[in-house]
């Protein structure tokens, strides 16, 4: 797993200009809340964006089709906590991932 992960930081709210601070290239992200129970994970080959679909139209991007993610993370908003690691996607990325996975502690577990 990689040891280079990021701080935790509060999930930002795009309805208050909040920034989200990820990696725009390759990388795994986690969520929790802060309380530290784990939400769930992920690995993308631009990570900023892949996280930005974590959240329902009109405030996320892309065509992420989990609407029972997006809608939590949205309720939950305010105690949401994150962290990154940048990587490559390939091998490291999936061991990341399985590593995450294996763990079965994530909310969401896909």
């Amino acid at each position: 797993m990689p040891t280079e992960w990021s701080e935790w930081r509060p999930f930002p709210d795009p309805r208050r200009d909040g920034i989200l601070s990820a990696p725009i290239g390759a990388g795994c992200y986690e969520l929790r809340h802060r309380d530290e129970r784990l939400i769930l994970f992920g690995t993308s080959k631009n990570v900023a964006y892949r996280m930005a679909s974590l959240l329902p139209t009109p405030w996320g991007a892309g065509g992420r089709s989990n609407a029972d993610k997006r809608a939590y993370v949205l309720k939950h908003l305010e105690d949401i906590e994150y962290r990154t690691c940048a990587i490559a996607i390939g091998k490291a990325a999936k061991v990341c991932e399985d590593e995450l996975k294996l763990s079965g502690k994530h909310i969401f577990r896909t």
